[in-house]
């Protein structure tokens, strides 16, 4: 099978668990790869996986060419999307997480993590993926296909950490608030953190990243 090019680390020989870690529009997945050191998990063996995004035009960048799970084509607050490209991305996505299960990672030991555009991505992928997965990271994002999607049984409950910046003028942060009210609609139980921060990451919020992989890996 064609998989996703993508960026391996793992934090230990014979990794027990899995991070599949999604950058932002026009990023790669070189973006993240900086801070697994500084996550601190000298007691966990992990995988990290950080894909890169397909190389497709972007209506909102003038229909120029960029790394992009999905074409965006407006701006407005609930973000006008291609969502036949989000669930080619998803599906994707799904086809790592199906890899990492076949190298001996069980399901429930596979964390999504997505920036931005990749957290949309890792909300639709984990909340619909058919196995029980360990938890999503959503950082600085949205929840852009909430009215079509139906969380599975196997991850109707799953634990879902919300990270956001108060000044994001990219994603603002009610874009975030919504995304936490539309899960709690859902019946999820989601965490949510704010920081004084725009659309970037901030050291504060990697040691709570830091803290949010281990309670949901160990």
């Amino acid at each position: 099978m064609n998989y996703l090019p993508h960026i391996t680390v793992e934090t230990a020989p014979n990794p027990t668990a899995s991070v599949i870690w999604l950058h932002g529009l026009g990023a790669s997945g070189h973006d993240f790869e900086p801070l697994v050191p500084h996550l601190g998990l000298t007691d966990l063996a992990v995988r990290f996986i950080f894909p890169h995004a397909p190389q497709i035009p972007v209506t909102i960048n003038g229909g120029y060419v960029i790394p992009a799970w999905y074409d965006i084509l407006a701006m407005d607050f609930e973000r006008k999307i291609d969502e036949a490209q989000i669930q080619s991305s998803s599906d994707a996505i799904a086809a790592l997480i199906e890899r990492e299960i076949a190298r001996g990672i069980a399901s429930d030991k596979i964390l999504l993590a997505g920036f931005s555009q990749g957290g949309a991505v890792a909300y639709h992928c984990g909340l619909s993926f058919a196995k029980p997965l360990a938890g999503i990271l959503a950082l600085s994002t949205y929840f852009a296909t909430w009215k079509s999607l139906t969380p599975s049984a196997a991850n109707a409950q799953i634990p879902v950490f919300l990270f956001h910046g108060d000044r994001d003028d990219v994603v603002p942060e009610a874009m975030g608030i919504e995304a936490r009210r539309r899960l709690q609609d859902m019946g999820l139980a989601p965490h949510y953190q704010t920081y004084p921060m725009a659309h970037e990451v901030c050291m504060d919020e990697v040691q709570d990243i830091a803290g949010a992989i281990k309670s949901l890996l160990k």
